[in-house]
C-alpha cells in the first residue's frame, strides 16, 4: 500500500472521533436553560400563556397584542408546592394561588377566592 493511503487510512478513525465529541450549534443561538420546577411558560385552556422566571410571575394574552394580564412574584415552597402573589391589571386586585405540580407538565391550582384552574406546560 502506498504510504498516502495508510496515513489516510490512520487518520480516519480520528476524524470520526472528533465528529461524535463535537457539539455543533449555530452561531448566534442559545438553547434555553434547562427546565426546573415551574421556571419556563405554561398556558390554560383559552391559550392564555404563564411565565415564571427567577421568581417573577406574568400573565399574557395570545391574541397578537401580547398585553399584560397580571403579574406579581412567586416563592417554591417545596419541590412540588408553588405560592403566587399576582396583582390581575384586568380587574386592579391583588390574590394569592397556591399552585401543585401535579407532573412535570401540569399545574393545579387554587385561588384564594377559591377558583380552581389548571396550567400545561408549553413546549418548544
Amino acid at each position: 500500500m502506498k504510504p498516502m493511503k495508510i496515513l489516510a487510512l490512520a487518520a480516519l478513525p480520528l476524524a470520526l472521533a472528533a465528529c461524535q465529541s463535537a457539539s455543533y450549534s449555530s452561531p448566534g443561538y442559545n438553547s434555553p436553560p434547562p427546565q426546573a420546577g415551574i421556571e419556563g411558560q405554561w398556558t390554560d385552556p383559552n391559550g392564555i400563556i404563564s411565565s415564571f422566571y427567577g421568581g417573577r410571575f406574568e400573565t399574557r394574552t395570545t391574541d397578537g397584542t401580547n398585553s399584560l394580564l397580571a403579574r406579581g412574584n412567586y416563592t417554591q415552597v417545596n419541590p412540588r408546592l408553588v405560592e403566587i402573589d399576582m396583582t390581575s391589571l384586568v380587574r386592579n386586585t391583588t390574590s394569592r394561588v397556591n399552585c401543585a405540580l401535579a407532573t412535570p407538565n401540569q399545574l393545579n391550582c387554587t385561588s384564594s377566592t377559591g377558583s380552581q384552574f389548571s396550567l400545561v406546560r408549553k413546549t418548544v
